[in-house]
């Protein structure tokens, strides 16, 4: 009853007019109740048709909610509703997006079911979603079955085979085969042929075959676009041939085609690989006079790079402007400025940033586990070198908070620290922790711990714990 009165509806309800509300609409469930409401309307004359039912599926797809769409099948087909191609491709491309090419195969499967003859677009369409997904051997297979059945090849299914065949180095001979073949089919390589081939090769280092194809498409009047310039700057930097690459960087801009976001992370990474971290600066400046918003990948780039060389002031200055931009440095970013900090001395600072870490709740992964861990215990033992063994105790109580292992080296620092300062009660509690740890101070230590509290006139308190310790 609810459905019925969300919506007044004119006395002339159309089609038209319940499929614009309905893709307008950005709740799936909102739809639904326009679409229900409209259902309602059937006793005044008016029937969905399959604009609307195709509407009210695509906005279900674009939920994730499958089974309401396949529903809204069998219930066309029970009002004997006409149903178009569109209507099966729009379900089984949303089963690819969500890397379900099984279903997506299953509904192509199901629509002679429908009377619905797939043509050669819904054939495309699945051969895409195998592709997309990595299944090469049977997007080759389907492919096979396509000619099987008179399927003609074209350009466009060429270009899904050509895309499969270069994602494997022992393939990409095949995919150059057909490449050239193509004319002969009567299939001439358009500007997304010519940029797979260009990316295949690139990606497996076979840039001067690379760099003829890019010539050859524009001596055929084929003008690169800016993922064909990318695909070839990116395999220039990565065969470290940087200067190229900023060469064809120039040239894509003289040629009034502008760089994007990958274009300039792909040149950014090259350069700072190769110790170019300066110039990689002056294009993150370019970008931003270009409007162009940098991504995670170009500051980590970035201050991997200008780590690298030496420059970690100026890479913080990038890690603070990557956090200006609401964009969130992982655990590994962290870690490799806090090593360059503390390869300086500069152990408060590299303890400010472990603070903030555990602030912002950003954890290390299994793999960079072990390298936090030692991270930790190199920031605690050179604030205690450093003559700050309060801010290393805060530390070092952060860890074992937090679960990191305190090396026996770290415990020996900080209880030779607070021995010399005469402060019992802290190195009580980590003499207490090495204990539970199953690990003791050897006699050089203790000798220490004892010494240090003689001097401060507490020698029956030091005796007291070596005893019952």
């Amino acid at each position: 009853m609810a459905a019925k009165t969300l919506f007044k509806w004119s006395n002339k309800i159309t089609t038209s007019q319940v499929e614009q509300l309905i893709r307008n609409e950005k709740d799936v469930q909102k739809a639904l109740r326009i679409f229900d409401s409209a259902t309602a309307e059937y006793s005044n004359g008016y029937k969905h048709d399959c604009s609307t039912f195709h509407a009210m599926i695509s906005k279900l797809v674009s939920a994730n909610r499958f089974k309401a769409a396949e529903e809204m099948l069998s219930r066309m087909k029970v009002e004997k509703c006409r149903i178009t191609e569109d209507v099966f491709m729009s379900i089984c491309r949303a089963y690819g997006r969500v890397h379900m090419p099984e279903e997506a195969i299953r509904v192509f499967r199901a629509m002679d079911g429908f009377d619905c003859v797939p043509t050669e677009r819904s054939f495309v369409t699945v051969l895409s979603v195998l592709v997309d997904e990595g299944r090469v051997k049977e997007a080759i297979s389907f492919y096979g079955h396509m000619r099987e059945i008179g399927i003609p090849p074209s350009v466009v299914s060429l270009n899904i085979i050509i895309k499969a065949l270069c994602k494997n180095i022992d393939t990409v001979d095949a995919a150059l085969k057909i490449f050239r073949e193509m004319p002969g089919r009567g299939c001439v390589p358009d500007l997304y042929t010519y940029g797979t081939m260009i990316n295949g090769l690139c990606m497996f280092d076979r840039i001067s075959e690379a760099k003829e194809l890019f010539q050859e498409m524009e001596g055929k009047g084929c003008s690169p676009s800016v993922i064909t310039y990318t695909c070839l700057i990116k395999g220039l930097c990565q065969s470290e041939k940087v200067d190229e690459a900023m060469g064809l960087f120039e040239k894509m801009k003289t040629n009034g085609v502008e760089p994007n976001v990958f274009t300039y992370s792909s040149l950014m990474n090259g350069l700072c690989k190769n110790g170019r971290s300066k110039q990689a600066l002056e294009l993150l400046d370019l970008m931003f006079g270009k409007r162009v918003k940098p991504n995670t990948i170009i500051y980590t780039a970035l201050i991997t790079g200008l780590c690298k060389e030496g420059k970690v002031s100026e890479a913080v200055a990038i890690l603070d402007r990557m956090k200006m931009q609401d964009l969130k440095p992982d655990a590994g970013l962290y870690g490799k400025v806090i090593i360059e900090l503390c390869g300086l001395k500069r152990f408060q600072e590299a303890a400010n940033f472990l603070d903030e870490m555990v602030l912002e709740r950003i954890t290390p992964s299994r793999l960079t586990w072990s390298l936090h861990i030692k991270i930790n215990n190199i920031v605690v033992k050179g604030l205690c070198a450093d003559g700050d063994p309060n801010r290393a105790f805060r530390s070092y109580l952060s860890m074992r908070t937090r679960g990191i292992s305190v090396e026996v080296e770290t415990s020996h620092e900080l209880l030779k620290s607070f021995s010399e300062k005469g402060d019992l009660q802290k190195a009580d509690r980590i003499v207490d922790d090495m204990a539970t740890d199953g690990c003791a101070p050897d006699e050089g230590l203790w000798n220490t711990m004892v010494g240090g509290f003689w001097d401060r006139r507490k020698a029956r308190a030091a005796f007291e714990s070596v005893l019952n310790d």
